[in-house]
């Protein structure tokens, strides 16, 4: 076993510890009323970063979310404001190849297309589309003549937006809704569904700075593109001729909620043709479509079996011309989450999970050697996003790690970082400083397992310890910052932190993810138990046997688990939107392939996989004290999960309690409403762990 300290909590130990006297622990509102950044765009001349920024009033909690201008010609620049109008939100910026930038604004009252010229002293931000519909997202054409935009639109309207006729359930004279045989999702994620209406996408034609002549490019495909609910901007691309858009869609029908195949559609903008499937014949997942920057090829991601959400995605290369296709990262045991064309199109950059980080990774496009992109002038750890290529070698990312928070940075072809943006530097060091080590250990069948452990860096006395289990199952709690989960925050209330990937993870190659399959209980918890033990050998300050587990989703599910099958490990648990009894939770999630290929089939052709591992067989040994949280508009996994639970500790006169959200889904994404987790949370842990 060996110690491995993050040299980015080096850093941050340095900048505290030169001011101790204003030092003082991170809070709940701090975590809800931190700056966040996301999604940076570079000008053609590379002069220009905008970035996009929600900021978060304390005490309301309301967020707004504007952008901001870096001049990376200028010295010592710093951001300023660009295109704010007070009390709205300017979101997705994109640059013209003129310089001019587009972004959205809800301006006007509804979510539409707007641009400015960053570089002109004072300029005002006109107006590109006037629809009836919302834009959800938009892509410029390489030459700049056109506009991609997409929205929620029924499928009978032929413009962005119109009253549609055809609601697909009638409704009357009650408020019920009416959903027909093989109407695929009835709700999904957060929703219900609204028969006849799909994310659809249009192309416009510009014209002296507006949008005009709106023309729907999906061909009568029923689907969302980008898919819902996590699908966005990456799932779509224009062609180098500016007269092609490749899409993503999955087909609409009764077999969609148990369903992965996700196909990429080619569709010539002036065509009066169907767009063409270019991924037909694989029937899983094929996704993030990415044309070379001389036209010829087609980048994509693909997975190989059908049903399955968490397969490896493959990189391809598709020859336009001949239709030819090869992977190219075929010998290389991770999986693509995005993709990148360097300039001249000799490689492509591509962001994967690699044991606790998710680094940037250049992909050589002859031999498809793989390569693990470095700094010179820094550890390159942490989680890295927003990935563009610049002009002359560079690019432009988003990076955070589980000590900061998202800031923008750029690469030169040399290696050397420079930050762009520190929005958050003022805060953070005005909070005590966290101490952060990476564990290894022999976990089920004597496979390597990863872990980390944070703690308050002046803490002298014995830690209790908060011991919190990812949810996924097929996911890391690696070294990323988070708004939901963030083990620094933990920390900082004076516990210490221990996190286990255990069987099932992602980032250590596909048969460790894969081996979770039809095992939810079994290596998982086997690789928690001696995890928490070799954090224990690891740090002797952490007393493990003051300790209590949380978990959301998956590790919900877990600590359900834990209460019936490790009954004397915790002094208390904390279970939010976790499955209590699989049964139940079979027939009433929306999304059936994840349930039906984690257990081998529908519940009622293999009851007995589902039932080997499902807690709600093993209430009668529950003793641990436990708090519920569940949410209302959950319907991945469905509040009455929580209630269920909730109601087993009250009959078995457990102590408990129950905390529901109305409001939210299967995360917990308002302000006020983080703030009242996170109290209810530590005021729970620190009545068992701070007696």
């Amino acid at each position: 076993m060996r110690n491995h300290l993050l040299p980015s909590a080096i850093a941050l130990a340095a900048a505290l510890c030169a001011t101790p006297s204003l030092a003082r622990p991170m809070t709940e509102v701090d975590l809800a009323t931190l700056k966040r950044v996301a999604a940076p765009a570079a000008s053609p001349d590379g002069r220009w970063v905008v970035f996009q920024m929600t900021e978060t009033e304390e005490g309301s909690y309301k967020r707004s979310t504007g952008l901001w201008l870096v001049d990376r010609k200028a010295k010592a620049s710093k951001p300023v404001r660009l295109a704010d109008v007070p009390g709205k939100n300017e979101t997705s910026p994109a640059f013209h190849p003129d310089g001019t930038l587009f972004f959205i604004s809800d301006a006007s009252g509804k979510s539409q297309v707007w641009r400015i010229d960053p570089a002109a002293p004072g300029a005002e931000a006109t107006q590109v589309t006037s629809e009836k519909a919302d834009v959800a997202g938009f892509k410029l054409s390489p030459d700049g003549t056109r506009l991609l935009a997409w929205g929620d639109i029924a499928k009978e309207c032929t413009s962005f937006g119109c009253d549609a006729k055809d609601k697909g359930a009638l409704v009357g004279p009650g408020s019920g809704r009416l959903y027909k045989d093989g109407a695929g999702f009835v709700r999904h994620w957060d929703e219900w569904e609204t028969p006849g209406t799909y994310s659809r996408p249009f192309v416009f034609d510009l014209v002296d700075g507006k949008a005009t002549a709106a023309r729907a490019i999906d061909g009568g495909l029923v689907g969302d593109t980008p898919s819902k609910p996590f699908g966005g901007g990456e799932e779509l691309a224009w062609g180098t001729d500016s007269r092609t858009v490749y899409f993503t869609l999955r087909k609409a029908d009764r077999d969609e909620p148990r369903s992965t195949n996700l196909d990429i559609y080619q569709a010539k903008v002036d065509a009066r043709m169907a767009p063409l499937n270019l991924t037909e014949a694989n029937q899983a997942t094929d996704t993030l479509p990415a044309p070379s920057p001389d036209g010829k090829w087609l980048a994509y991601a693909a997975m190989a079996r059908p049903g399955y959400e968490s397969d490896r995605q493959v990189l391809m290369l598709r020859d336009l011309a001949s239709g030819e296709t090869r992977k190219l990262t075929d010998a290389w045991d991770r999986s693509v989450a995005s993709i990148a064309w360097a300039p001249d199109g000799k490689a492509l950059y591509v962001t994967a999970q690699d044991v606790l980080d998710h680094p940037v990774f250049r992909v050589d496009v002859a031999s498809g050697k793989v390569e693990r992109l470095k700094a010179s002038n820094e550890t390159y750890d942490g989680n890295i996003g927003n990935v563009t290529p610049l002009a002359g070698g560079g690019l432009l990312y988003t990076r955070n790690t589980a000590l900061l928070p998202t800031d923008v940075y750029v690469r030169d072809a040399k290696g050397k970082i420079a930050q762009i943006t520190a929005v958050n530097a003022e805060r953070l060091a005005a909070f005590d400083p966290v101490k952060i080590e990476r564990m290894e250990f022999a976990g089920a069948n004597g496979d390597k397992v990863w872990g980390m452990i944070l703690k308050p860096q002046s803490a002298a006395a014995k830690l209790p310890v908060a011991f919190i289990v990812h949810g996924g199952p097929q996911s890391s709690f690696g070294n990323s910052w988070s708004t939901r989960w963030n083990p620094r925050l933990f920390a900082q209330q004076g516990y210490g932190v221990v996190t286990v990937d255990f069987h099932g993870s992602t980032g250590y190659g596909q048969a460790f993810t894969d081996s979770i399959n039809k095992d939810w209980g079994g290596k998982p918890l086997e690789d928690l138990k001696l995890g928490l033990a070799a954090a224990g050998r690891q740090d002797a300050q952490l007393d493990i046997a003051n300790a209590c587990a949380l978990g959301a989703s998956y590790g919900g599910y877990m600590m359900n688990w834990i209460a019936g099958q490790w009954t004397d490990g915790f002094k208390c648990l904390v279970q939010h939107d976790g499955v209590f009894d699989a049964r139940a939770m079979a027939y009433e999630t929306e999304e059936l392939w994840f349930d039906e290929w984690e257990h081998g089939g529908a519940y009622f052709e293999v009851p007995e996989e589902f039932e080997k591992w499902n807690p709600v067989n093993h209430v009668a040994k529950w003793k641990t004290p436990m708090l519920v949280i569940t949410s209302e508009k959950d319907f991945r996994i469905p509040y009455t999960q929580g209630i269920a639970a909730f109601t087993a500790l009250q009959r078995r006169g457990i102590p408990s309690q129950l905390l529901v959200f109305p409001d939210e889904n299967h995360w917990v994404l308002k302000g006020a409403n983080s703030v009242q987790w996170h109290q209810t949370v530590f005021n729970w842990l620190g009545s068992y762990l701070k007696k």
